[in-house]
């Protein structure tokens, strides 16, 4: 037996075990953190969403590019305690459904108002969104003012408005690397690496990823501490998402719209004196501010915060800056329809 035909028989048999690896994973992650919401239907597949609090209106978390509801953790169940407050996860993110089509930004969209329609949780609504998040937010308000009590944009990603040549071949790297990610989490890989990274062998997984140059190496790093940010019973539920091939899948959909969420935000005009808080992270550059503030004027009541301790991920680092913001459009909706007193 030749040496080819050797390697190629370890080869496979090496797929096989972390094909088999990855298949019992799987099975084990569903049995040990099922969805702790709901599956609303959205044409023949399932969007997850949890819904906490009562009261109106309805705050909607929109989460970044790549983010489940989970983000939102350190927000969520303070928003819950004055009023009614969901999240929900986008297609191949997190519990939900891959999607059975390619994604477009329109499709994104309507998820989102598909979601809204099916659930029990009546407009108005403040929309908080987060990073890309941003974008969806702004063009759902733009479409349905009538529905809207305000906007929540934390940290908009305003540099990517504008694409050169350097920002197209990273949503091309990131493209490609996502779909990598996608094979490596079907072969055992991504699970295996994320089960030494978390078990005591952080650098097993690192040198593996540097194969991959040291910008990949640098981001999955930070990844990493960004998300052990959450709340500690948040991280084996993040980790099991993310061997998840449809998650890698979803991420590299989501950069390819990119273009297209950044145009359709760009091409939302006046919002009227529709309340508008935008929220910048305290580590964002002179120019990027100066764009914040700019996108702040498109409300004539609408308001920079600034997130002095923050990085990019203000959900996790201040996340009372946003439950702060959404407070005080909240109650200045509650003062605004305040029924009024007869006289004596």
């Amino acid at each position: 037996m030749s040496a080819f035909v050797v390697a190629g028989v370890f080869i496979v048999g090496l797929a096989l075990a972390g094909m088999t690896y990855q298949s019992v994973g799987l099975s084990r992650d569903a049995r040990r953190f099922p969805p702790p919401g709901r599956l609303v239907d959205a044409g023949g597949r399932r969007l997850h969403t949890v819904c906490r609090g009562r009261g109106a209106p309805t705050v909607v978390l929109e989460s970044a590019i790549a983010a489940s509801s989970l983000s939102w953790a350190r927000v969520q169940p303070a928003v819950a305690g004055f009023t009614s407050v969901c999240a929900y996860d986008r297609a191949g993110l997190g519990w939900s459904d891959a999607p059975p089509a390619p994604r477009t930004f329109a499709r994104i969209v309507g998820d989102l108002e598909t979601c809204l329609a099916r659930l029990d949780c009546p407009a108005p609504y403040v929309l908080v969104g987060h990073s890309f998040g941003v974008f969806i937010g702004l063009t759902y308000a733009a479409r349905h003012p009538e529905r809207m009590a305000g906007l929540v944009l934390v940290d908009p990603p305003s540099e990517w408005t504008h694409l050169d040549r350097r920002r197209a071949r990273m949503l091309q790297g990131g493209v490609l690397l996502s779909g990598i990610g996608s094979v490596l989490a079907r072969l055992g890989v991504v699970r295996a690496c994320l089960a030494l990274l978390t078990g005591g062998a952080p650098a097993a997984p690192r040198y593996f990823v540097k194969v991959f140059g040291p910008t990949t190496a640098g981001t999955v790093e930070r990844l990493v501490g960004e998300i052990q940010k959450l709340p500690p019973e948040s991280h084996p539920i993040v980790q099991a998402l993310w061997c998840r091939p449809k998650c890698f899948e979803a991420m590299a959909d989501h950069l390819r719209v990119l273009p297209e969420a950044t145009k359709a935000a760009s091409a939302v005009g006046s919002l009227g004196d529709l309340p508008v808080i935008v929220i910048s992270s305290g580590d964002q550059p002179s120019d990027v501010r100066a764009s914040h503030e700019e996108l702040a004027r498109i409300s004539t009541r609408g308001r920079v915060v600034l997130a002095a301790k923050s990085g990019h991920w203000v959900p996790y680092d201040e996340p009372e800056l946003i439950v702060d913001a959404i407070r005080d459009i909240v109650e200045d909706f509650w003062r605004a329809n305040r029924p009024a007193t007869s006289p004596v």
